[in-house]
């Protein structure tokens, strides 16, 4: 008889099977009602609705959001298509966000379809989705299917929006604008359903984000039909625009916008910049002097059970895994290890940001091999493989309990460049400390170590305005990614702000960094 590791063995190869191309999201009776009970009970499945499953880990705590925000659309998509073939289609302002890549997980996703019920469908962690019935499918020229999404093209939505969308979600909108590299698409739609107050109220969008050129080409275009056409600003005053003459993919554009959206409300909330120290050595000593604290505090808040005799005994050279089984073995010393030789790297980019090297520029630089020696321990003990230490990633990567999600790794590569251009070219050090700690974390751009990764970026940027460098303490763990949510999910970086800004008046205050 089977024992029962076979038992669950032989269930696990039923799931492996289903897993193919990467699916994380069956119905339940793809299987059998054994293995679904046995897989379940195992925290290998968990139920979404009656008749759904999505994969999970034995090792997800209870309470943990990851695995549902991880299986979220495809969720959305496998269900509609069970429920509606493909007579369905997100709105006209989410297919915006989602093309605008705006991965925040909505608390509710309006599906409409002719199939519709107007029925509201509870999902997990107070997620919904309502199906609302349409008299009609718009025209399938209107529509596009993205990671099997039923979405209004860009051109599409951005003339299906009200002109209310506008200033209400200025970001979005700014976002889609500056993908476009000419009129002619968005034209002919405007001009085969007559739309001649879009058209104003779109000239004046595009002439307010700096593209004046399709913003005449609508004006001209549309009077040569024979619409009375009438340029109007759909913004309101007061709000805060990044031109670009040139069309941008909308990750660029969306980094560029909310840098340029966030960096004076920055500059007046934190403490004016000391200047670079005179005594460049003696900023160096206090930056050795912080080290045993820094790395207590910032390893504790990823979760990693390491004691400051750890990090003392790393620190003089006492790690010895070729003799050691524990220090070979031990995640957490092997964790320490790697954030020594880190921070000896960073110390070094600090130290050439104090003789006036552009900081940007330093961390463009040297942050890979940051990453590299982070993570270095971990490759020589075996425990994860050699390829992590390649670069960017290749994965979609979740955070824990956040409804934000990081954007699709097929955008990192656009979106690092434009993160580093962005550093280079802000003059004020508060605003690199503090977008560029945040926007690091938000395009996670590595499998892991991001959130070590992010504060030693932001103590360098720091450094570059004579600031000490200051630690982010564990038990403030709750406040900081609150704030950090806040920044990502409601485009607000005022909380992290304060949050950042008070830390770093203390240190100064206080001279110890923490």
């Amino acid at each position: 008889m089977p024992t029962p590791n076979e038992k669950l063995a032989e269930s696990l190869d039923a799931l492996k099977a289903l897993q193919k191309w990467g699916r994380r999201v069956f119905k339940s009776d793809e299987l059998s009602r054994v293995n679904r009970e046995r897989l379940v009970g195992n925290g290998f499945l968990q139920g979404v609705m009656k008749g759904w499953l999505i994969s999970c880990s034995p090792h997800v705590r209870e309470g943990d959001s990851t695995p549902w925000y991880t299986s979220f659309w495809e969720f959305c998509a496998r269900y509609c298509n069970e429920r509606f073939d493909e007579e369905w289609y997100f709105s006209a302002e989410l297919s915006l966000s989602l093309h605008g890549e705006k991965t925040v997980i909505p608390d509710q996703v309006v599906v409409n379809s002719p199939k519709g019920g107007n029925n509201a469908i509870n999902l997990p962690f107070n997620t919904s989705l309502y199906d609302l019935r349409v008299p009609e499918m718009p025209p399938s020229t209107d529509l596009v299917v993205r990671d099997g999404l039923r979405l209004f093209s860009p051109v599409a939505a951005i003339v299906r929006v009200p002109e209310s969308f506008f200033a209400r979600n200025p970001v979005e909108t700014q976002v889609a604008l500056a993908s476009f590299a000419d009129a002619s698409d968005l034209l002919r739609l405007l001009l085969n359903g007559g739309h001649s107050a879009k058209a104003g109220y779109l000239a004046g969008a595009f002439r307010q984000i700096g593209k004046p050129k399709l913003a005449d080409e609508l004006l001209s275009t549309m009077r040569i039909a024979g619409y009375d056409v009438r340029e109007s600003n759909p913004f309101e005053g007061g709000q805060i625009f990044a031109s670009s003459t040139k069309a941008t993919t909308p990750i660029v554009g969306r980094l560029e916008m909310m840098w340029e959206t966030m960096r004076e409300a920055i500059i007046k909330a934190f403490p004016k910049a000391p200047g670079l120290p005179k005594n460049k050595a003696a900023y160096l000593k206090s930056v050795d002097e912080i080290y045993k604290s820094d790395a207590y505090h910032s390893l504790s808040i990823e979760g990693y059970s390491v004691t400051p005799a750890v990090i003392e005994r790393v620190r003089e050279g006492n790690w010895d895994p070729d003799h050691h089984e524990d220090d070979r073995k031990s995640r957490d010393a092997l964790a320490a290890r790697g954030y020594w030789q880190a921070f000896q790297l960073v110390k070094t980019s600090v130290g050439e940001v104090l003789k006036g090297e552009n900081p940007g520029a330093r961390a463009r630089a040297a942050h890979k091999d940051w990453y590299r020696e982070l993570f270095q321990p971990c490759v020589r003990a075996g425990l994860i493989e050699a390829g992590a230490l390649a670069g960017y990633r290749k994965t979609p990567v979740y955070i824990r309990t956040s409804r934000y999600v990081p954007p699709r790794w097929e955008v990192v590569r656009d979106a690092m460049p434009t993160f580093f251009d962005l550093l280079e070219q802000e003059t004020e050090p508060s605003v690199r400390a503090v977008l560029g700690h945040w926007l690091f974390g938000y395009i996670h751009p590595y499998p892991d170590g991001n959130g070590r990764m992010a504060r030693f970026l932001m103590n360098v940027m720091l450094a570059s305005g004579g600031y000490p460098w200051t630690v982010i303490r564990v038990e403030d763990r709750n406040a900081y990614l609150t704030a950090l949510d806040s920044a990502s999910i409601d485009v607000d970086i005022g909380p992290f702000c304060a949050f950042i800004a008070e830390r770093v008046r203390r240190a100064m205050k206080l001279g110890d960094g923490t």
